[in-house]
C-alpha cells in the first residue's frame, strides 16, 4: 500500500468515526490494523483530527477588527450566544455573513475564520447552535455527541431566526449571507430552505444536502463546494445542485479534485489543501461581496 493510499483509507476511517459510529475504540482498531502498530495509527489520527488552536490566521487581539460574544432571541423561550466580529473603522453599514460551525461546535478555529470573514468587510457572526444545550463544550468528543442529539429542526429555526435578526442590526446593511463547515455546511443549506427571501446568498462547504424537493423554498443565490474524494456527501450534491437549478435560483458548484472532507480546516495537517481552500475563499468572498454588497 502507497503512503498515498494509506492515507486516503485512513481518512475514510475518520470520517465514518466523526459521523457515523463515534466509536474512538473500534476506530482505533480499525486504524491500527490498517497503519501497522498503535503508535503510527495514533500519530496518523492526530495529524488527521483537527487541533482547534493550532492555526490562528487573524490574531484574537487584531487591532482591525472589534470582537466580542453575542447574544440574542430566536424565540420566546430561546436565547442563542455566538461570536461576533467587525471591521473597526466601518465607515457605514456593513453586509452580514453568518459562520456556521462544524460538529465540534463553535471553536476556536471558527472563531478565526469569522474574523477572517470580518477583515473582508463584513460583519460576520458565529452562532454556537449547541447554546440551547449549555454551550460549545471542551472537549469535541462530547461536543460531537451534543450535536448529535440536537433537535435539528429546533436548531435550523434558530439559523432561521438569526438570519432575521441580523437583518434588522443597525450595523449591517439588510442583506445576510452565510458560510458553513461540514454540519455546518449541511445547516447552511437548510436554513436557506427555512430562511427563504431573508437569507440573500448561502455558500455550504461540503455539506451533506436536504431533500431535494425542499429546493423550490430557496431564495438565496447558492455556492456549493465540495471535496473530490467525498463519496458520502458527494452522493447527495447531484440531486440536490439539480432541483437549486430547476427551482431558478443562481447556483454554482465546485468540486476540488484530490480533496478530501474538511479540506478547508487548516488545522488538520493531512486533510487541509491550501491550493483548494485558497481558491474555494477566494470564490467565496467573491459570491458574497457581489450578493450583499
Amino acid at each position: 500500500m502507497t503512503d498515498k493510499d494509506l492515507r486516503a483509507r485512513a481518512i475514510a476511517l475518520y470520517d465514518r468515526f466523526t459521523h457515523d459510529h463515534h466509536n474512538r475504540r473500534a476506530f482505533l482498531a480499525e486504524l491500527t490494523t490498517l497503519a501497522g502498530s498503535a503508535a503510527a495509527a495514533n500519530a496518523l489520527a492526530a495529524a488527521i483530527a483537527a487541533d482547534p488552536a493550532a492555526a490562528a490566521i487573524v490574531p484574537a487581539d487584531d487591532k482591525r477588527l472589534k470582537t466580542g460574544e453575542a447574544s440574542w432571541k430566536t424565540g420566546t423561550d430561546r436565547t442563542m450566544t455566538g461570536y461576533r466580529a467587525s471591521p473597526a473603522n466601518a465607515k457605514g453599514p456593513l453586509p452580514a455573513v453568518l459562520v456556521i460551525h462544524e460538529n465540534r461546535g463553535l471553536n476556536d478555529h471558527i472563531r478565526d475564520v469569522t474574523r477572517r470573514v470580518a477583515l473582508e468587510g463584513f460583519l460576520a457572526v458565529a452562532p454556537d447552535f449547541l447554546s440551547p444545550a449549555g454551550g460549545t463544550p471542551a472537549d469535541e468528543a462530547k461536543a460531537r455527541e451534543m450535536i448529535g442529539a440536537l433537535d435539528l429542526a429546533a436548531a435550523v429555526q434558530d439559523g432561521a431566526a438569526t438570519v432575521r435578526w441580523l437583518k434588522t442590526d443597525k450595523a449591517g446593511n439588510g442583506k445576510v449571507g452565510a458560510v458553513g463547515f461540514c454540519w455546518g455546511g449541511a445547516m447552511a443549506n437548510r436554513i436557506a430552505v427555512a430562511a427563504g427571501s431573508a437569507l440573500s446568498a448561502a455558500v455550504p462547504y461540503y455539506g451533506p444536502a436536504p431533500d431535494p424537493a425542499e429546493a423550490a423554498r430557496v431564495k438565496a443565490a447558492m455556492l456549493l463546494h465540495y471535496a473530490g474524494t467525498d463519496e458520502r456527501v458527494n452522493a447527495t450534491a447531484k440531486p440536490w445542485i439539480e432541483a437549486l437549478k430547476a427551482a431558478g435560483m443562481p447556483v454554482q458548484s465546485y468540486f476540488y479534485e484530490g480533496t478530501f472532507h474538511a479540506f478547508n480546516n487548516d488545522t488538520s495537517a493531512e486533510r487541509y489543501n491550501k491550493a483548494a481552500a485558497d481558491l474555494a475563499w477566494d470564490r467565496t468572498i467573491r459570491f458574497l461581496k457581489e450578493r450583499l454588497g
